[in-house]
């Protein structure tokens, strides 16, 4: 386990604490969901009243990751909390023009899992064959693969192709789903991986049946009603929250 310091040891807000142990507990949940990817992929949190997010140190596994060495960086990537940990550069990129240019933008996440990744990779991309799968039709913005992303100069594209929504699908690639907190941004990312795993479940078992237009309004707007009673994710992610604190409360340091 990678070091870690107490809370009294550590010196910041404690707005900013909360902050980081949410954030770790993210981490070590996307890893007991099995959506880790080694050392590499993101979540970031922007740290509340600050022009400064919060991601993972480049080189720790998601469950080494924690309140206290989470790397505190701006959107020039300037490290702000002396962290001796590096960030891996196409986190930072990526991450960093979106919380920069979208006001809205707090919480981001990056993932490559097989299933998320296999649908990126179809000419089609995501479609309106399931009940998960209906929730994000015209909701999902897609972005051409550039290769890795590294150059900032692709951050512009990837504003401009996410559009209003909170789904973008990198082509070939994976895909990014940004939220206003850390729980509206995890039960998205939850929903789409259920959606992308019975898409492709689906297509092995047989043709799929695609689900009308006016049925998916529908769908939609009780969804939304739905979500509202379950305060956009703060359910879900509690639930999780403290199944990883009963496994290992370690994030919290």
């Amino acid at each position: 386990m990678a070091t870690a310091l107490k809370r009294d040891d550590f010196q910041c807000s404690d707005t900013e604490w909360q902050a980081r142990v949410k954030l770790a507990a993210c981490y070590r949940i996307f890893d007991m969901m099995g959506w880790s990817e080694s050392i590499y992929n993101h979540i970031s949190l922007k740290v509340p009243g600050e022009e400064a997010f919060l991601i993972n140190p480049f080189g720790l596994l998601y469950d080494e990751v924690c309140a206290s060495n989470l790397v505190k960086i701006d959107s020039q990537g300037n490290n702000l909390d002396g962290s001796p940990y590096p960030v891996n550069k196409a986190g930072f990129t990526q991450h960093a023009y979106f919380h920069e240019k979208l006001d809205w933008a707090h919480a981001i996440c990056h993932v490559h899992t097989t299933a998320t990744m296999a649908v990126c990779s179809t000419e089609e991309g995501l479609t309106a064959t399931s009940f998960y799968a209906a929730g994000f039709k015209d909701q999902i913005g897609y972005h051409d693969f550039e290769g890795v992303t590294v150059r900032e100069e692709e951050g512009e594209r990837l504003v401009e192709n996410l559009k209003h929504h909170r789904v973008l699908m990198l082509r070939n690639h994976g895909p990014v789903v940004l939220g206003r907190t850390i729980e509206e941004m995890f039960v998205t990312m939850w929903s789409l991986q259920r959606a992308c795993e019975i898409q492709i479940a689906t297509k092995a078992a047989g043709t799929p049946l695609t689900i009308p237009q006016d049925v998916v309004d529908v769908h939609q707007r009780d969804l939304s009603v739905m979500q509202q009673q379950g305060g956009g994710g703060m359910f879900d992610f509690g639930a999780w929250m403290r199944r990883a604190e009963r496994i290992d409360p370690s994030f919290k340091e």
